[in-house]
């Protein structure tokens, strides 16, 4: 972030504490002052008698909501950390992507594969996350990594397509999914209309977006409590079929029945089943955008990864064995709803319980990315890869009120123009693209840094092995279907331009600040956000960590 644009926006900041000058009482005062109180009642002012006693008390009450140090809060527990993790995987991806995977796989057996396998590669990919996340320890997730090791255009080209498709996409086709669950009931015999799907979309967004800036706690309790509900639904959905199963209908899961097909697939469909499955497996590596956010990251954060991955692989798993023990394959490939359809036919008059349950988990989901995906925007902010407005948070609840809205209008904006299927070839490319530099920046940072403390240090064949299939994939994925992967490649080559001429291009004419400077004014009196105040330890760059080798930091050896 340039020095002269966070001096210039604050400069004409006025009352709004933070980084303007005022520490301690002095904010207290000045927020005091944005929330209606004029000089008559500042502390210097102090009427005798009663009227003395009802101003201290208001005046403790004000000091109580208004916090002594404006920063992100540490309200991240394990079980949070596990729901985060848990409820931006489980979004839509599982009531949607079966379709895809059975598609493009050609046949039940190997879709019930390509669902194993994909959750041991996100298994793979996360365990090299829990080393990144205790290694790096900053908000941002593959955006922060990649930036501190390869520098700042690499970074910014992952933050570019993350902010420009990737999030907004995915974040628009699971407002999508719930809005059609949501709406199935009431068209029952239909597809929803085109306007109703989109404007109950942006609703529901519109709501998220109010409760993540109001508060952080209360997101993270919607996140733990529809976690349980989305896992509740899917019990179900793994249940009845087991039920199905025991009375004896799994003829489509026997060997035979299972592996045979009318086509064999060629290795660029089932590289693309792949991709879709990784949709419904995208999420995995959301912890690390909130690193800041986790109590005790270094012990919470690699904990809440072992324990997730895990168990969301054993629900899609079941999940899958459940639909094809009542649903022939070509029933599900006929379906808009997969679960729906599942409910319907095995669930009689309470079948309407299983689109609400979908609707619910979808709500979710989007609470999630909406509550990650802004601190993506917030971090690269901070690096002064965006406007300096997004790196601010409203200096009471200390939320990122204006990343907030720029996810939230990006999304709306996705919600107008793209078509459900296509958009998630798309984001699972950029995806798996991301993961690899990523991962490949893992063994980069082992070369470049070997003595540099790593609380959690996998073995070398873990990120070794996730790159060859990462490699693979993306190769026949290129090959199958070069358009969907050329789109994507060209999003993110657009950020080469835009780094140049935003963030590389220091001297810019004098009239550009000065309208930066104002749009931050502007911003910031409508959001009441201000700069977060950090410690230095928390903000340190891993070479001014302890180097165990060594036994002394490297910060203290330069100095």
């Amino acid at each position: 972030m340039r020095s002269e644009e966070r001096t210039g926006a604050l400069g004409v900041l006025g009352g709004l504490g933070g980084h303007s000058g005022l520490d301690g009482p002095d904010r207290t005062r000045a927020g005091a002052d944005m929330d209606g109180q004029n000089g008559s009642g500042s502390i210097c002012s102090r009427p005798q008698g009663t009227a003395a006693d009802g101003r201290k008390k208001k005046k403790k009450e004000k000091e109580e909501k208004i916090p002594d140090r404006v920063t992100l809060k540490k309200e991240i527990g394990l079980l949070s950390a596990c729901t985060i993790i848990i409820g931006n995987i489980i979004g839509s991806g599982i009531f949607i992507s079966p379709k895809g995977v059975l598609e493009h796989s050609g046949s039940v057996g190997l879709a019930l594969v390509v669902w194993v396998l994909g959750g041991c590669i996100a298994a793979l990919g996360s365990l090299c996350y829990a080393e990144l996340g205790v290694t790096i320890p900053k908000s941002g997730g593959d955006y922060s990594y990649v930036t501190e090791i390869f520098g700042g255009l690499m970074g910014f080209l992952l933050l570019w397509s993350a902010v420009l498709i990737m999030y907004p996409t995915t974040l628009a086709v699971i407002a999508l999914t719930f809005s059609s669950y949501v709406l199935q009931p009431v068209f029952p015999n239909c597809v929803p209309p085109y306007m109703a799907t989109r404007m109950l979309s942006a609703t529901c967004l519109l709501l998220l977006t109010w409760v993540n800036c109001s508060s952080v706690r209360m997101a993270t309790r919607i996140q733990d409590v529809f976690t349980v509900g989305k896992l509740m639904a899917l019990g179900l959905i793994i249940v009845v079929g087991l039920v199905q199963i025991c009375n004896g209908n799994y003829e489509a899961l026997t060997p035979q029945v299972a592996f045979s097909m009318e086509r064999t697939p060629s290795v660029g469909q089932i590289a693309l089943a792949f991709l879709q499955a990784s949709f419904a497996f995208s999420g995995w590596n959301f912890l690390n955008y909130v690193t800041e956010e986790v109590v005790e990251p270094r012990r919470n954060l690699p904990r809440a990864i072992y324990i997730s991955i895990p168990l969301v692989t054993f629900v899609y798993t079941l999940t899958n064995i459940a639909y094809f023990s009542s649903m022939s394959p070509e029933e599900l490939l006929s379906s808009n709803a997969v679960a729906v359809t599942f409910g319907e036919k095995l669930l009689g008059m309470f079948s309407v319980i299983m689109p609400i349950s979908v609707a619910l988990s979808t709500f979710g989901g989007i609470n999630g990315y909406l509550f990650t995906s802004s601190r993506l925007c917030f971090s690269g902010a901070r690096e002064g890869h965006l406007p300096s407005l997004l790196a601010m948070i409203h200096y009471k609840n200390c939320t990122p009120i204006p990343a907030l809205l720029v996810c939230c209008a990006a999304t709306i904006v996705i919600l107008c123009i793209g078509e459900t299927h296509n958009l998630i070839n798309y984001v699972s490319f950029i995806n798996y693209l991301s993961y690899g530099v990523t991962i490949a920046g893992l063994l980069y940072y082992r070369w470049k840094k070997p003595n540099l403390y790593r609380p959690i240090k996998v073995n070398l064949l873990v990120p070794v092995c996730y790159l060859m299939f990462w490699a693979l994939l993306l190769g026949f994925s290129l090959y199958s279907e070069p358009v969907v992967c050329g789109v994507g490649l060209v999003i993110m080559l657009t950020g080469v331009p835009v780094y140049f001429l935003g963030v590389h291009w220091k001297e810019k004419p004098k009239c550009i600040y000065t309208f930066i400077e104002r749009a931050t004014y502007v911003g910031q009196r409508l959001c009441f956000v201000v700069f977060p105040q950090f410690d230095p330890i928390e903000i340190a760059t891993p070479s001014e960590w302890t180097d165990r080798s060594s036994g002394r930091s490297s910060l203290s050896a330069n100095s």
